[in-house]
């Protein structure tokens, strides 16, 4: 697994929202990954797995995985 720290929500180096990407050959175990997102203790830590030609995100935050509906 890599992982990026990024500036989110922004064009300017040092500006907006640290987040943390870690890009995977394959999906970790859920609490696995929340711990990961607990020890970055960013607003986001953002799971890649690539499937294919797509890329596949999971949203985890220190407190529980951001799930979209």
């Amino acid at each position: 697994m890599k992982q990026y720290i990024v500036d989110a929500f922004t064009e300017h180096v040092f500006g907006g929202n640290p987040a943390a990407v870690c890009v995977m050959d394959g999906w970790l175990p859920d609490s696995l990954m929340q711990n990961i997102a607990m020890e970055n203790n960013l607003s986001e830590t953002a799971f890649a797995v690539r499937e294919g030609d797509k890329y596949h995100l999971r949203w985890f935050t220190p407190g529980g995985e951001f799930v979209c509906v």
